[in-house]
Formats: structure tokens, C-alpha cells, sequence
């Protein structure tokens, strides 16, 4: 029953006690002004109907009258002016009105617990009835309290209720969303107020009442009348500079600002009191601390007297915050000049985040449910408007001095939509070159993904640092904006290789990524950095259409010539793959461009940048892919257009270690194919030294033949074969062509790189011509090898449909071949001498002509000599 009881009497109360007279801003009223009026004094009363009825404010008993220059004291802290008499219960804190109240409680419990200690003697219904009038006892106590209140002085004309922060806080607070989606909801009211401004500047009117009232005539509630006053502050009045700055008289009463058109904040906050009141809205001046001019982190401000004003309006039946002298721009203390930029965030701001570069000297104009310490408020990290406008969170740290643990430190946002980031690091006591708008520095690793933004600082050496962020829309063109800024502490820094420079801002991919169709890497979001091991490294880029790609590779020791043989990209439907190489150890930038497959005049866009680090064993400098590699390696979107499927080899590289590579695929019948093959033929050295490239060095390089007789082309219906017989150890482009029209231009399909680690020389294909090519289901079983044995038996097996005869000439002599079972033609054929002949030639007859056709011809080893 105690419980019961206590719990009954725990309520909130609304005391009244009398305002104390208020400090005055310096400058913020001219002398011999009236002072503001004082309420009477009023006995603490218990609100029944606050709390167990509606839970909503009684608007029928009366209200303190504010001040009218200086915000009502929080509860407890109330004194009474000179010359005002203490009334009943005057002046008593809180904690003794519950105090008191309190005695009573215990007194009716007392009762209640002697009627119940022969509970249990008495029949069930007297013990009903007892607890039934014991019920009623503590009912009419509470009656009689109310029933004590004296008769309360009716309200002056105008006057309107307005409990003090805290007071109201069964009313669930309403934010500035509530009131208005956005800004644009106010378009008419402020070009209203802009216009009707520049009216009353001209006609040199200066009466606050006269300017209130135009500005808000077009207002139809209370909410655009206080719009429209403060967006003709914020465009009709500058912040006086040089008055702050001692070197001009310092305007304080609001006919000087107003003709003069500029002000300090006392200017700004005096006037908006007044212009709100004469229309009818309740407004008062609150002064405490600001993170503005002067404001340096570090400094204490215990002690300290505030420097600043602000206002806060009685709106809706709840307290907002508002500034107008941020709201009319900001000061460039480098020119010392004022520079006009309406700022929105300052009007009606959300305690929680007002809070962050207002603190009121009086701890209840907070308006927040936990106040914060004066303390608290100095470590806070500052945070601009635009911080707040793009939707930005802090993560880490949470205070605005950050100290290095093993050499470095992170701070990370998130992010409510996609925003692009830069940073500025400086090092303090230490000239620095200018960075406009906020470049990046090595020194920093930043990632930005949809959700969040990271930054990992690692500064070069010891000492201080100061970081500040910048952001702006993502693809937005605008200037970035400063949003918030920290200071660094090294004390050891940490041993680091040099990082190259990254001009698009942020490492890994960018925000916007899945917007232009990257959805993800093999790698994660790819924001740490890439260990390359062997010097090789694949990446994989998932995409959700079909997409172009060019990539860039940058270090600080390799040229833009040789970095493009580090790089080897497969485009495919769904998935981009970029091969890339690391002949050099340390950082390297690897930058990854895109745009749709289907729309060539669309300009590539940066999609990520990814930083890998080769710490040991680069790839060697011959190992580099070959040169005239084109964007399409590998089968692809490309090749799949033109109609070829079923590779054996999907992948762009194909690796053997016996100098030779057979690669199979489909393709359409009226679909012509070219094969060639190519490698570097210059040392890739002097790129790096400087020198002028050499040539390579062959021992039988003169009397070689060609790489075109390297690869050969088989057709068995729409299945073809390119085989490959790789001369020499090393790395070698094999590029597909195709055409639909004879006599048309092949075009590029796709690219294969093959490396070859095979010591053996192999030899090259026989060299073939049109009748064997477009004799499609040709083939040839042997001999496969080009050069031939002189003074040597040769068997030959080859088919070659639609063939009447096929014969083999060695000099005068023509050999028949002969079909067996599986119509296959074959024979036994000597090579000679060589003498009067250097090649051995293969020939069919075909179709309807008589005329006997070369197919292919082979050349006798150890004459050297090429068709």
C-alpha cells in the first residue's frame, strides 16, 4: 500500500516563484529603458490533470511573464528581486516542494498501515471496506491540497501561457520535422520578407512594429510570421566586424542596427525579441558560450564569461532554439570582412544538435532530457551546419582530440545518402603549402562506402596535427564544404612507404559506385589496402549490366609507358576482371574507370581506387604483359556479340610449361576468323633507366620465321582450334579478329596472354593459304611442325572434305595420298635432298575445277629459308 501510495504522489509539479532581474548583455537595451515586468509570486500547486487525465498541459492557469532581455532560471535557483515581498511557498526549490508533499504522503501511509495490522482478525468484507475508506482518505487529502490553492491574479491583456523548459514534459516534443518537411514550404513567406525588406530600406523605415508587421503580412501563422522576421534578419542585418574588432563604435540598440544594417549578436537576438513580440510570439534571449570567432579548442571556458546570444521561441506549446546572427552568414577573419550566406540549419535547430556550438548559461536552455556539462561541451567535436544538412553522423572518435596508437588513428561518419569526401592534414607550428578546398595528403588513407566514410590517419612524423573533413552531394559540381575538424597527437610515428597520390578523393570504391553498376569486389569494398603476393594480383568487380572498363596504374617509380603493360582487363556481362602486375615494391594506385557498354559517348567515370602494396618479390620486368594488349582480354562481352561460345580457356591468361596451347571455341558459319601472334621485342629495362630501348637479342632471331607461323586455325564444323607453338620462353598476345563480310575489315574479339615457361624452342606450323582456310573441316594430323627433315621419310595424314585428289610435291616429284576408311588422306613421302627445292608442298584438288590448289607448305630444316 505504501508503494501505491508513493507512486500516487510522485508527480511532477508545476512551481512558480518569482523571476530574479535579469542580466543584461552589454549593449543589448539603451538606458533608461523600462525594466521588464515581474510576476507575481505563486504557491506550488499539484496538477492532477497533467498527469492522469490527458497528460497535456492545463492552459486555463496562468503563466509567468517572461523577461524581456534575459531567459528564466531554471528551477530551485529563483531569488526574489529588491523590492518584491516573499509570498507562500515563494522561492522553494524543487526538491522541498516534493519534500513537503512527502510528509503528507508518509502521514497517510502511517494511517493506513495501523488499520491494517488487524486485517487479518476481521471478516473479509470489513477488511474491503477499510481498504475501500482508506482509499478515499488519501483521495480527499489530495482534494483538500487543490481545493487550498488561493485565487490566482487573472492574466495581463496579451499574456499567454508559457511554463519554462522542463515544466511541460508530459507533452512528447515535436522536432523541426514536424512543423515543416523543408525549407521550401516557406518560399513565398521568405520572398515576401526579402522583398518587403528591400521596400523598407529604401523608404528608410527603421520602427521595429512597423517592420514587424509588413514582413509578416503575408503570414498566416505563427510559424511563417517567425520565418519571415528571421529571414529578414538574416538578409537585412551584416555582423558587424569591426565593432567586434574594436575599431568602429559597437551599435547595440535595435534602431541603430536597424538603420545602420549591421550588428553583434547582442543586435541580432535584441531585435528578434522585439519584432516577435510586437506580432504576438513569445521570445526571449539566451545567453551562454558559442563555438564561433575566437573559439580555440583546448581552452577552457570554466570561469569564462559567454560571449554570445541567441533566442528561443515559445512555439506550439514547446521551446525552439534559434540564431540568426549564424543564420546570416559567417565572418572570413583572414580579410576581416563579413560574408553574407543564408544558412537555414540555424532556425529552429534540434537541441541535440544545437548543442554542439551553443551552450547556455543556464543548463535548462539546452532543452535536452540530459543535459551536458560545460566540460562535455569544450571536448565536443565542433561540426558545422553542412555537417548536419548532408545527413552526416559522427562514429569515431567522439571528442575533438585524437591521439595516434602505434603510429596512427581513425576517424570514421555515417552516412544517411551518398556523399563524397577530401581532408586536410597540417602540421601545426609548421608551414604548410596551401591546399584550396581542401586536397588530400598521403598521410591519410580515406574510404567511402554507401554507409559510412573511414579516414585512417598515419602522419609522417611527430607532433601536431590539425584534420578537418570536407564533403558535398555525391556527383555534385559545388565546392566542398568543411563539415568538422580534429586535432592529432603523434607521439611515435609510424615507419611508412611513400603512398601515391589519389586525386579522386577516397580509396575503395566510390559512393556512387553501384549507381554507374559496380555492386561489389572480390576484395570487399576494397578500402583496405591490396597485399600483392608474387607481384601478381586479380581483382574482380561484380557489375549489374554490362560495362566498359579502363584502368590506371600509378607509382611513384614506374612511367605511364610501362604501366600499361602491368594491367590486362576481361569484360564480361556481369563481372569485370583486372589483371594487374607489380614490378616495383611499395604503393601502388590502381584506378578503376567504367561506363555503360551500349552508350560510347558517355565519358568514363572513376567507380574506385584501390591501394596495393607489393612488399616482396615484383614480377620481373620481361614477365610484363605484352604490349598492344586492347581492353578486351579473355572471352567477353565482345566476343559473345559476335557469336562465339564454349571456350576451353575462359580466363585471359593461359599458362604452359611445354610451349604449346590449344584453344577451343564455337563461332557461326558465316563468321571469318584472323589469329596473331605477337611479343615484346625490346628490353623493358630502359624504360625504367632512361635509356633508349634495345632491341632483343636472339641467337637465331635473323633466320627465324615469323610468329605468324606460330599459330594455326582448324575448322570442324562450327567448332575451331587455334593452336599455338610458342618459340621462346616468355609472354605472348594471342589476338582473335573476325569479320561477317568478305573482303570487310576484321575486328578486334579478344585478347589471350600466354606465358610460356618451356626452355625448348618449338618449332613453328606449316605455312597455310586460302584453299585451306576456307575449306572449312579441314584438318591436319601430321606433320603439325612446319620444318622438315632433309634425305627423310615424312608420313602425311590429313582430311580435306570435298577433295578428289590431295598430293604431296617435294621439288618435280608429286606423291599421291590415298583415303582409308575414315576418309583421311595419308602417305608416306620422301623429303630429297634438297637439292633444286627448299619446300615441300601440299595440294588438292577440289569442287568442280581440274586445277590443282596449294593448301599449306612446309620448309626443309637447315636451309632457313621462308616462303
Amino acid at each position: 500500500m505504501s508503494e501505491v501510495a508513493t507512486q500516487k504522489f510522485s508527480l511532477a509539479f508545476s512551481c512558480t516563484s518569482p523571476l530574479v532581474q535579469p542580466v543584461t548583455p552589454p549593449c543589448s537595451h539603451e538606458e533608461g529603458q523600462d525594466p521588464p515586468p515581474q510576476p507575481q509570486n505563486e504557491r506550488p500547486v499539484l496538477r492532477m490533470k497533467n498527469v492522469i487525465t490527458d497528460r497535456t498541459w492545463d492552459q486555463t492557469q496562468e503563466k509567468p511573464e517572461p523577461t524581456a532581455r534575459g531567459p528564466l532560471k531554471p528551477a530551485g535557483e529563483h531569488t526574489n528581486p529588491p523590492g518584491v515581498d516573499k509570498g507562500p511557498g515563494a522561492g522553494l526549490p524543487r526538491k522541498a516542494v516534493f519534500e513537503k508533499f512527502s510528509v503528507k504522503e508518509r502521514s497517510a501511509v502511517t494511517m493506513l498501515s495501523v488499520k491494517e495490522e488487524g486485517e487479518e482478525q476481521r471478516p473479509g468484507t470489513k477488511r474491503q471496506l477499510s481498504s475501500e475508506s482508506a482509499n478515499r482518505t488519501v483521495a480527499m487529502v489530495k482534494k483538500r491540497e487543490v481545493r487550498r490553492e488561493p485565487d490566482k491574479p487573472k492574466p495581463l491583456l496579451g499574456q499567454r501561457e508559457t511554463p519554462r523548459p522542463g515544466q511541460a514534459v508530459f507533452i512528447k516534443r515535436k522536432l523541426r520535422k514536424d512543423l515543416f518537411s523543408s525549407s521550401e514550404v516557406f518560399r513565398r513567406v521568405d520572398t515576401d520578407a526579402i522583398k518587403a525588406g528591400k521596400q523598407l530600406k529604401e523608404k528608410c523605415v527603421f520602427d521595429i512594429q512597423t517592420i514587424a508587421q509588413r514582413v509578416t503580412q503575408g503570414a498566416k501563422t505563427e510559424l511563417e510570421r517567425l520565418r519571415a522576421i528571421w529571414v529578414w534578419l538574416c538578409h537585412n542585418i551584416d555582423y558587424d566586424v569591426t565593432g567586434y574588432l574594436g575599431q568602429s563604435k559597437k551599435l547595440c540598440s535595435p534602431e541603430e542596427v536597424i538603420a545602420a544594417g549591421r550588428g553583434l549578436c547582442s543586435g541580432y537576438s535584441s531585435l528578434c525579441t522585439e519584432m516577435c513580440r510586437s506580432v504576438g510570439i513569445e521570445c526571449l534571449e539566451v545567453p551562454g558560450h558559442s563555438k564561433g570567432i575566437g573559439h580555440l579548442r583546448g581552452r577552457s571556458l570554466q570561469g569564462v564569461k559567454s560571449d554570445h546570444l541567441w533566442n528561443a521561441v515559445w512555439l506550439g506549446r514547446q521551446w525552439y532554439l534559434l540564431d540568426a546572427c549564424w543564420g546570416a552568414g559567417r565572418v572570413d577573419m583572414d580579410t576581416k570582412t563579413f560574408i553574407n550566406r543564408f544558412d537555414d540549419f540555424y532556425f529552429l535547430t534540434e537541441p541535440e544538435d544545437f548543442i554542439d556550438s551553443h551552450f547556455p548559461d543556464q543548463e535548462e536552455w539546452q532543452l535536452l532530457a540530459t543535459p551536458i556539462t560545460l566540460e562535455e561541451f569544450e571536448r565536443r567535436v565542433f561540426k558545422t551546419s553542412a555537417f548536419y544538412t548532408l545527413g552526416l553522423t559522427l562514429l569515431q572518435p567522439k571528442h575533438w582530440s585524437v591521439v595516434t596508437e602505434d603510429g596512427e588513428a581513425v576517424v570514421s561518419l555515417g552516412l544517411s545518402r551518398s556523399v563524397a569526401f577530401t581532408y586536410e592534414i597540417t602540421r601545426l607550428g609548421v608551414p604548410q603549402p596551401d591546399h584550396p578546398g581542401g586536397a588530400p595528403d598521403s598521410s591519410g588513407l580515406l574510404t567511402v562506402s554507401h554507409r559510412g566514410m573511414k579516414l585512417k590517419l598515419i602522419p609522417p612524423a611527430r607532433g601536431s596535427y590539425d584534420i578537418k573533413l570536407f564533403a558535398r552531394p555525391d556527383k555534385a559540381t559545388t565546392p566542398f564544404s568543411w563539415v568538422c575538424s580534429f586535432t592529432l597527437e603523434c607521439q611515435t610515428p609510424r615507419a611508412s612507404e611513400e603512398m601515391p597520390q589519389n586525386p579522386f578523393l577516397s580509396w575503395g570504391l566510390q559512393a556512387g559506385a553501384r549507381g554507374l553498376g559496380v555492386v561489389g569486389t572480390s576484395l570487399g569494398n576494397g578500402s583496405q589496402v591490396m597485399e600483392v603476393d608474387a607481384g601478381m594480383l586479380e581483382l574482380v568487380l561484380q557489375t549489374s549490366r554490362s560495362l566498359m572498363v579502363l584502368c590506371d596504374l600509378v607509382h611513384p617509380g614506374l612511367d605511364s609507358a610501362l604501366s600499361k603493360r602491368c594491367l590486362a582487363t576481361q569484360i564480361e556481362t556481369h563481372r569485370l576482371t583486372v589483371h594487374v602486375l607489380c614490378p616495383l615494391r611499395g604503393f601502388y594506385r590502381l584506378s578503376v574507370f567504367v561506363r555503360d557498354y551500349e552508350t560510347p559517348a558517355v565519358k568514363f567515370q572513376n567507380a574506385g581506387n584501390f591501394l596495393l602494396h607489393c612488399r616482396e618479390r615484383p614480377v620481373s620486368l620481361t614477365n610484363l604483359f605484352p604490349p598492344g594488349l586492347g581492353s578486351s582480354c579473355g572471352p567477353g562481352t565482345r566476343a559473345a556479340d559476335a557469336g562465339l561460345s564454349k571456350f576451353s580457356h575462359t580466363g585471359a591468361l593461359v599458362s604452359t610449361t611445354q610451349g604449346k596451347v590449344n584453344i577451343t571455341f564455337h563461332t557461326p558459319r558465316d563468321l571469318d576468323l584472323h589469329v596473331t601472334l605477337s611479343r615484346e621485342e625490346t628490353s623493358p629495362h630502359a624504360t625504367l633507366s632512361g635509356q633508349e630501348p634495345e632491341t632483343r637479342q636472339d641467337s637465331q632471331q635473323s633466320s627465324a620465321p615469323s610468329l605468324a607461323r606460330h599459330v594455326f586455325l582448324t575448322y570442324t564444323d562450327s567448332k575451331v582450334t587455334v593452336s599455338a607453338s610458342l618459340p621462346d620462353m616468355g609472354v605472348y598476345r594471342l589476338g582473335l579478329y573476325g569479320r561477317t563480310s568478305p573482303g570487310g575489315d576484321f575486328n578486334p574479339l579478344c585478347d589471350y596472354i600466354l606465358r610460356n615457361s618451356c626452355e625448348q624452342r618449338q618449332p613453328p606450323f606449316p605455312t597455310t593459304y586460302s584453299a585451306w582456310t576456307h575449306n572449312r573441316g579441314s584438318v591436319l594430323f601430321e606433320p603439325r611442325a612446319g620444318l622438315l627433315g632433309a634425305e627423310s621419310w615424312v608420313r602425311f595424314r590429313v582430311r580435306v572434305p570435298g577433295a578428289r585428289r590431295v598430293v604431296v610435291v617435294v621439288g618435280d616429284t608429286r606423291t599421291e595420298l590415298k583415303t582409308n576408311k575414315s576418309r583421311v588422306w595419308e602417305g608416306e613421302v620422301f623429303s630429297g635432298t634438297g637439292a633444286g627445292h627448299t619446300q615441300i608442298k601440299l595440294a588438292a584438288v577440289t569442287g568442280e575445277s581440274a586445277d590443282m590448289a596449294v593448301m599449306m607448305t612446309y620448309d626443309l630444316q637447315g636451309l632457313d629459308k621462308e616462303e
